[in-house]
């Protein structure tokens, strides 16, 4: 997954995209695995966006009268006919096979092997055996009646050494896979980079520190798009740009597990949007003219609390802003001068000739949702909007991180589409953690992970029905996996995964989303 409060126990609790402004206050140590992260640290990290939101009462909101937002638009439930389902994993978490067919290592395999990194002390050197068991997976693919998987090709697999020198054979991996999705009728949907950046470039150029990084990542995208082009129609640049930057280089928490300066953090998370923009214009130009391209990022999720006319403004104004550092400026051209000024001396440096590249036009943009970042009002001083604190018993998932707030499934695609006048969206991940247990019966019985996505799906068809184009969506997780530093104790997936024996078992929540994919329609 990637993914994205309260105490936290790692990384993913604030997953939220540059502002990860759902984090809780909390006291407590940055070091290491097992870490507390406060609010301010989170959004120091995260920075793409952000303003620090401001904290207080909602005195000065305009509170006004509130339209009702219970049942989802609709009296069907039905999706609009052609959406696609689908589900996702990356390819660390579950590939495995990390030394096979000329694979080299990512800073993964180096940040996994550093004492105290990973909760449980594991790594994914054998994951998932998706490697090996791939065309299992793609049954279960098939079982759920999905005819869309997201998937990550793993760039050392390709470029063992980052640049340089192709890796034939393993391209022909993902080969194999492509050719097992098309003929299961599944079409395939490949994301090139999901943070497993090969070790060489981290060594060499310091990663996402230098723009050689970003080049170096042309040159991969537009060999894939050239020589997977003609069965691969559909490709995502960058995946969570939001997690991967401020948590690998702000907070250390993520690989390459460093602790730099803000501005470093905000010069390698510009490096990472023109790494994008470059790989739009390569695929353009080596890819087929049918390839469709664009990016996916866990976006801060920005709901107005109660949503009146003023509250909704401002949601605009805060989904723009907490987004500011990436998606707003491949959406864009350019940075808003609020972030500019919140940025101050620790803003990018970038000339006019990068800005055009990074907002290279897009055919669609993927949003990765799973909790609410911020819930706003109206304010009457600069931003323009005011975040309001969340209450100790919100309530959570499994993960303390994972706020359950369905209502970002209706509310993040409606402003993003008014924001940046997006027309093709993708919920590109969506899913809970469960405290999975199997019972005497042999089956896993996840009510909470069936609760979730019921709800989630209802806001999302809410949107559709109300003309917000969203155009599919991709559950997370196909099945449990390495779930980067919490190792394998947090379970995402609607197969449970023995791994031990590598054995997959369907959750209840495999038959839930059956269900609903095959009525095209949540609800009875």
């Amino acid at each position: 997954m990637s993914r994205h409060l309260a105490p936290l126990s790692s990384a993913r609790e604030c997953e939220a995209e540059e502002g990860c402004g759902a984090l809780k206050d909390s006291s407590g140590s940055d070091e290491g695995a097992g870490r507390t992260i406060s609010r301010r640290d989170a959004m120091t990290w995260a920075a793409a966006g952000a303003l620090s939101l401001a904290a207080g009462s909602a005195g000065a909101a305009e509170q006004g009268e509130s339209r009702a937002s219970g049942e989802p638009a609709g009296s069907t439930g039905r999706f609009p006919d052609g959406f696609v389902w689908g589900t996702a994993t990356s390819s660390y978490q579950i590939e495995g096979a990390v030394a096979e067919d000329g694979r080299g290592p990512s800073i993964w395999d180096t940040f996994t092997k550093k004492r105290g990194t990973i909760e449980d002390g594991s790594n994914g050197d054998v994951a998932c055996d998706h490697f090996h068991r791939y065309k299992q997976d793609v049954r279960l693919i098939a079982e759920l009646g999905c005819k869309a998987y997201r998937f990550s090709i793993a760039w050392p697999r390709v470029f063992p050494d980052g640049d340089g020198a192709p890796n034939s054979k393993g391209l022909d991996f993902y080969r194999r896979l492509v050719d097992e999705l098309l003929a299961s009728g599944i079409e395939p949907y490949a994301t090139l980079y999901h943070w497993d950046l090969p070790q060489a470039l981290q060594d060499r150029f310091g990663g996402w520190r230098s723009a050689e990084t970003a080049r170096a990542f042309a040159n991969y995208a537009g060999y894939v798009a050239e020589h997977l082009g003609d069965r691969v129609k559909t490709i995502f640049t960058i995946n969570e740009c939001g997690r991967f930057v401020p948590f690998g280089y702000g907070s250390g928490i993520d690989a390459p597990g460093l602790k730099l300066p803000q501005a470093e953090v905000n010069q390698a998370r510009h490096h990472v949007a023109l790494a994008h923009g470059l790989a739009v214009q390569v695929i353009r130009a080596k890819g087929r003219a049918d390839t469709r391209v664009g990016m996916a990022e866990n976006i801060t999720a920005c709901v107005p609390a109660i949503d009146t006319a003023e509250n909704i403004r401002a949601a605009e104004i805060a989904t723009r802003e907490l987004n500011a550092g990436f998606l707003n400026v491949i959406l864009t051209g350019q940075y808003t001068e609020p972030f500019l000024s919140w940025a101050g001396k620790d803003a990018p440096k970038f000339t006019a000739e990068e800005l055009a590249i990074i907002s290279a036009p897009v055919d669609f943009v993927g949003l990765n949702i799973y909790a609410p970042q911020a819930y706003v009002v109206a304010a009457d001083h600069p931003p323009g909007f005011q975040s309001l604190p969340f209450p100790t018993s919100f309530p959570h998932m499994s993960s303390p991180w994972l706020m359950l707030g369905p209502e970002i499934a209706y509310w993040v695609p409606r402003l993003a589409a008014k924001v940046w006048n997006l027309k093709n969206i993708y919920i590109t991940e969506n899913g809970t953690s469960s405290d999975d247990r199997i019972s005497p019966d042999g089956r896993i019985h996840d009510l909470d992970r069936v609760m979730y996505l019921r709800n989630y799906l209802g806001q999302l068809q809410r949107a559709a029905a109300e003309g917000v184009p969203v155009k599919g969506y991709f559950l997370w997780s196909l099945m449990d996996n390495f779930e980067w530093v919490f190792g394998y104790k947090q379970r995402f997936g609607v197969y449970h995964v023995d791994f031990r024996t590598q054995a997959r078992t369907a959750k209840l929540s495999a038959s839930f989303y059956r269900d609903v994919i095959a009525k095209n329609a949540i609800g009875a």
